[in-house]
């Protein structure tokens, strides 16, 4: 549970950075930059040789999705909402992990079909302002790279602990890689190279921020941590970040909010995660 909370901590302070300081470059960009700064620190420990071709190609699969799909969708929410709106939709994160083990179970849980109308209420409680159409986009992209997030933990958690002989930081790299092509295709698709003759001296210091330690580090620890919990302690930790985050969010970076619906919609995502969380653990 220590590299669940060490990973939490790191991440707590991205969602408010990357509001502020990194906005006004192409999403693609950013989230190819940061998997492209983390990959070299773990890619001296790979040890590929002997893995087999079939489990390098699942390693990839999972950071291909787990990394590269989330982090296209989740950077690219913060166009269209702010950075504790961001961090509050993560919450359902769990609940993507139930519905996940539904679909392999091939079983239908009206349970977990009622949080996630639950937790979609509490969602258009915080929404519920003039103009904020728009910022139904970022909710639905955190959605998108929530269920990401979710699949991915989940299948490395499986195949860490179908091979036990595997060592996390000597693979880790290989999920990196994965996620380094898909970031690269979608930011050479939108142009977003163009960006990196526009970043600051500042910009660069968040891009080491961003990539080497919230990346690079976190997610190591996250991944690691993820093999070594329970099913209902992972669920937990998912949402650790969500109360820092948003208290990073509204106090050292002053985002504006309206308490009463963030707490009201809030509060109704959080019930509906720890729903769900709950059930995960029985």
């Amino acid at each position: 549970m220590r590299s669940l909370l060490a990973a939490t901590l790191l991440w707590a302070f991205s969602f408010g950075l990357i509001k502020r300081h990194l906005g006004g470059l192409d999403p693609n960009f950013v989230a190819a930059m940061r998997l492209l700064l983390a990959l070299p620190l773990f890619l001296p420990l790979l040890r590929a040789r002997g893995l087999g071709a079939g489990l390098v190609a699942r390693l990839l699969a999972i950071g291909a999705v787990q990394y590269g799909l989330m982090y296209v969708g989740y950077i690219t929410a913060f166009q269209f909402a702010a950075a504790h709106e961001v961090v509050l939709y993560t919450v359902l994160t769990p609940l993507y992990v139930a519905l996940i083990c539904d679909a392999y179970a091939r079983r239908f849980d009206a349970v977990n079909v009622g949080l996630a109308a639950l937790a979609a209420a509490g969602a258009a409680v915080i929404q519920h302002r003039e103009g904020a159409g728009v910022a139904w986009l970022g909710f639905l992209l955190v959605q998108l790279s929530s269920v990401c997030f979710a699949w991915g933990q989940s299948a490395y958690r499986r195949l860490r602990r179908e091979q036990t002989d595997l060592r996390d930081r000597e693979v880790i790299a290989l999920l990196y890689l994965g996620g380094v092509v898909v970031t690269v295709i979608a930011a050479t698709a939108s142009g977003g190279w163009a960006t990196l003759t526009k970043v600051s001296g500042t910009q660069w210091l968040v891009f080491a921020y961003l990539g080497v330690l919230a990346t690079g580090v976190g997610f190591y620890l996250w991944n690691r941590g993820a093999v070594q919990v329970g099913a209902g302690a992972l669920a937990v930790a998912n949402n650790l970040k969500v109360p820092l985050g948003v208290l990073v969010a509204l106090t050292i970076f002053d985002e504006q909010a309206d308490l009463v619906r963030l707490g009201i919609g809030g509060g109704l995502m959080v019930v509906a995660a720890a729903v769900a969380s709950r059930r995960g653990a029985a």
